[in-house]
């Protein structure tokens, strides 16, 4: 996907990132999609799970829980400092 490899599922608990890419190709990757998880959106690590899986997210303030399967799906970018 990406050249730098780093994905939702690589956040560390309080890390924000942009999403960069999605891969698409798994429906339920689609169906995430349709609730915000897009190119652009700005999404941030909340917590984890006892073993780590499912990861939850906070993204346009509100909470998602993803398992790290579909969160490697998600290629991400640092956030832009200011703004």
């Amino acid at each position: 996907m990406d050249s730098n490899g780093k994905t939702l599922a690589s956040l560390k608990r309080g890390e924000k990132g942009v999403i960069a890419a999605v891969d698409a190709s798994d429906p339920q990757v689609q169906r995430l999609m349709v609730l915000g998880l897009v190119e652009g959106a700005e999404i941030e690590h909340a917590s984890s799970a006892l073993g780590g899986d499912p990861m939850e997210f906070r993204l346009f303030g509100c909470g998602i829980s993803l398992r790290q399967e579909q969160a490697r799906s998600f290629t991400i970018a640092p956030c832009e400092s200011g703004g």
